[in-house]
């Protein structure tokens, strides 16, 4: 996943792109508002993080000119100003999201993968080994036997094949939900693990960072 970072902090920006490389992102670092301007034009990204306070060019003037060109990649404002004004401006001028510092990597994590599920719309109907997904009915089967899933069921299992082979954290999947109850997450995912065997899928715990859905032998 192609990120543009977009930030004039070097100490931040340092940390953030670990962040970011730990989470699988591949991260292009513009330290300035006209290397920021020229990157989001030129090349190809799946989501951007843009700092309104950069030098040379505002991130503001650069978010205005980017849409104005015709590119249409997520973007996510990252600001130290929280003021309402600042954040209508910066959704006016074509940002999908805003989040202010200080921030919890988790929730600008979560958020990021929200954008770009908004940008990339999963397919109505999916087969992964013996597992069809009927995403407009909101129905799963495993060889024709359809599965019984409780709504948060079907929203995880809705989320891990979306994302599969790559890793789902704990605040993706609160996000998915719209509610702050991860306490309960490990209870749905043992739920889900029982109800998938025998589809040829299974669910991995990845210690410290998530779940991920993968082929199984079974």
């Amino acid at each position: 996943m192609n990120l543009l970072l977009a930030e004039d902090d070097a100490l931040l920006a340092d940390a953030l792109q670990q962040q970011l490389l730990n989470a699988s992102f591949k991260v292009e670092w513009a330290e300035n508002g006209a290397v920021a301007e020229y990157l989001l034009k030129k090349q190809d990204f799946d989501v951007a993080i843009l700092d309104l306070g950069l030098p040379m060019v505002d991130g503001l003037t650069v978010l205005k000119r980017v849409r104005e060109a015709g590119r249409t990649l997520p973007i996510l404002v990252l600001t130290a100003l929280d003021a309402l004004e600042h954040r209508v401006a910066g959704l006016q001028a074509g940002a999908d999201d805003y989040l202010t510092k200080p921030f919890d990597f988790p929730e600008l994590e979560a958020r990021l993968h929200a954008l770009m599920r908004r940008g990339r719309p999963a397919s109505q109907s999916q087969q992964l080994r013996r597992l069809s997904l009927d995403r407009t009915a909101r129905r799963a089967s495993i060889g024709g036997e359809a599965l019984e899933l409780s709504p948060r069921e079907w929203s995880l299992l809705d989320l891990l094949v979306s994302e599969r082979d790559r890793v789902v954290t704990k605040a993706q999947i609160v996000e998915a939900w719209g509610a702050d109850e991860g306490g309960s997450i490990e209870v749905y995912i043992h739920r889900l693990r029982k109800k998938l065997e025998g589809s040829g899928l299974a669910v991995r715990t990845v210690r410290g960072l998530g779940y991920l859905l993968e082929a199984s032998s079974s």
